[in-house]
């Protein structure tokens, strides 16, 4: 959908949300600026320590500096 105006999103705000309600992303400009984007609302999924273990590894050369990027050190 292309963006809308600000005064058009408040006038057919209604409309707006049963367009993002069937899949489609809203932004809205300030002029000629984008300064909002309407989605349709995800329920956020709950972050737990250690969810991951196990599948994530290290490399052995973690800590190792790149070949080059010794100069940038200092």
């Amino acid at each position: 959908m292309k963006p809308v105006k600000m005064h058009e999103a408040k006038t057919n705000f209604s409309r707006l949300i049963a367009l993002v309600e069937s899949g489609e992303e809203v932004v809205v400009q300030r002029g000629d600026l984008p300064v909002a984007r309407i989605v349709p609302y995800s329920e956020a999924t709950e972050r737990r320590a250690g969810a991951l273990k196990g599948q994530i590894t290290i490399g052995s050369d973690f800590k190792e500096i790149p070949e080059g990027f010794e100069d940038d050190l200092t």
